[in-house]
């Protein structure tokens, strides 16, 4: 007994001296980064900036843990996180700076500078009698002026065309949303799009809104659109994909040193559990978007169509420090519901983590799906047909794209690289707006009979007037890449985001195969889990 007591003794008292130089190794690291930082400032040869060193020392230390756990300085913490909360305070204007001239590409509609009857082709001059035209404006000069906390007043001085004089608009700064689903149309009588750019606050009740719609006009089939979604909050992604899979089927499942296994199953609630369901992925394609696509796939629920996603399996958690300043870092990685981690190595550092995405292109992956070397040891099941599916980095798709080079030339990528492109839809379309008013009431009559024929006539020389020279050989290469895209940037201009997508998706191979997928009756042939088969 007393040998029993003795051991205890000793097995406490060893614990607590190790406990207890855990927390002196602790105190000893935190002192050393202090006495360091006081060195520099008392003793070197040139002044110093103590925050930017203290950021540069918090950057350097993240840098080696992952390629995803990040710092964030206190005054870009609302620019960062803004994106992402669904809202911002300010004017509610898209805008662009066109030849040192501030224009408007769009009032937000609901927003303060609509309401108050700020247009579309307005050029700003002045901003609370500051002027702004002709003085090498930023964008992030625009922006510091423009937004500002709700309730707050801004002058706008805007020309307008057709007004002799300068108008004169008091916007008060309101919340301003910002939408995470760029478009939700119907491709046909049966097939819906749906298109998703980020996981915001608002990403399901935005996802509900467009299925309740499309649902209407008699959707039977559903097209998601993920591709460079780039991901966001994990709980929007847990709820998209709840949207799709019958109650109590996981969706995805994380696990951690400190935060320990959490499963995310799905709920009674799903709008859309039986029709038909294709999601398209490419290589942009990560993180919320890939739990969304492996919970899809893993369940047979519907086909994943493009090319491998980016391969993004961890988890981060944002924590506050003293000064307002934010570290998001890594606490957890997650896994599909077969126990996929899809997560591609970070070994070689971030720099070469991040080419990693363009290495696919040079090894022959984005051309050829069999150029994926994937072990035996990273083979998984789906849960319903037990289809092989994978992990060791991103979803690997149900049905291949290759990247499609044809018809790209060197004109048609400096038209898109150098902005002239982008410019000249916005000039024409301000120049005609009044006629395209009458000529194209609604998007459809444009879709239909919009003559790009004197459009592209001034497009080439807008280019040339730019400095590009017209090139007929690589024009003509490219014809019609370069016609679908500047009808869908009028489109934008003219309409939104909704039709510029309606329009340039004519150019995207993934979309046409999906669309193909459904039309043809391949769907059926890829064995996927029965409609209904969740009931």
């Amino acid at each position: 007994m007393n040998k029993l007591v003795i051991s205890i003794a000793i097995l406490l008292f060893s614990s607590t001296i190790s406990f207890s130089q855990v927390e002196k190794d602790k105190n000893l690291t935190t002192k050393k980064i202090s006495k360091l930082i006081e060195i520099i400032e008392r003793y070197y040869v040139d002044s110093v900036n103590s925050p930017e060193l203290v950021d540069a020392a918090i950057n350097a230390m993240l840098e080696k843990l992952d390629p995803h756990s990040a710092y964030i300085p206190a005054k870009r913490v609302n620019a960062v996180e803004a994106p992402l909360k669904g809202n911002f305070e300010g004017v509610g204007v898209r805008f662009q700076i066109l030849n040192d001239t501030l224009m408007v590409v769009a009032a937000i509609s609901g927003g303060p500078s609509e309401k108050v009857g700020v247009m579309a082709g307005d050029q700003v001059i002045k901003i609370d009698d500051e002027t702004v035209a002709g003085v090498g404006l930023k964008n992030s000069g625009v922006r510091s002026r423009l937004l500002g906390k709700k309730g707050t007043k801004v002058t706008m001085t805007v020309r307008r065309s057709g007004e002799k004089d300068l108008i004169d608009f008091e916007v008060t700064r309101d919340k301003i949303p910002i939408y995470s689903l760029d478009a939700a149309y119907m491709i046909d009588d049966e097939i819906g799009y749906i298109k998703i750019n980020a996981f915001a606050r608002t990403t399901e009740q935005e996802f509900i809104d467009a299925l309740e719609k499309l649902s209407g006009l008699g959707m039977k089939s559903l097209i998601l659109d993920l591709q460079n979604n780039g991901g966001g909050y994990l709980d929007q992604a847990f709820k998209l994909a709840d949207q799709f899979l019958s109650n109590e089927r996981m969706i995805v499942f994380t696990d951690g040193r400190s935060y320990k296994r959490e499963n995310y199953v799905a709920t009674e609630k799903g709008g859309y559990e039986k029709g038909k369901l294709v999601v398209l992925v490419n290589e942009g394609t990560a993180s919320a978007s890939e739990i969304v696509s492996g919970a899809i796939q893993d369940w047979d629920r519907g086909a994943v169509v493009g090319r491998r996603t980016f391969g993004k399996g961890l988890v981060q958690r944002p924590v506050t420090l003293p000064d307002g300043s934010k570290v998001r870092i890594t606490t957890q990685r997650y896994f599909t519901p077969s126990g996929r981690c899809i997560q591609k190595s970070y070994a070689n550092g971030s720099k070469e983590y991040r080419k990693e995405k363009y290495e696919r292109y040079l090894n022959g992956e984005s051309f050829n799906k069999d150029s994926i070397q994937i072990p035996d040891s990273l083979v998984f099941k789906t849960l319903i047909k037990k289809r092989d599916v994978y992990a060791g980095g991103g979803i690997i798709p149900d049905v291949f794209v290759p990247v499609d080079t044809t018809g790209i030339s060197p004109y048609f990528l400096s038209l898109v690289r150098k902005g002239i492109m982008n410019r000249f839809a916005l000039e024409y379309v301000n120049k005609n707006r009044e006629n395209f008013a009458s000529l194209y009431p609604d998007f459809e009559s444009f879709k239909a009979t919009f003559d790009l024929k004197s459009a592209v006539a001034e497009l080439t020389a807008f280019a040339a007037e730019n400095k590009l020279e017209y090139n007929e050989e690589e024009y003509k290469e490219a014809e019609e890449a370069i016609t679908i895209r500047l009808k869908a940037m009028i489109a934008q201009n003219l309409y939104g985001f909704s039709e510029f997508y309606e329009i340039f998706n004519e150019l995207n191979p993934i979309y046409k195969e999906g669309i193909e997928l459904l039309q043809n009756g391949d769907y059926k042939k890829l064995k996927l889990a029965r409609e209904g088969i969740f009931k």
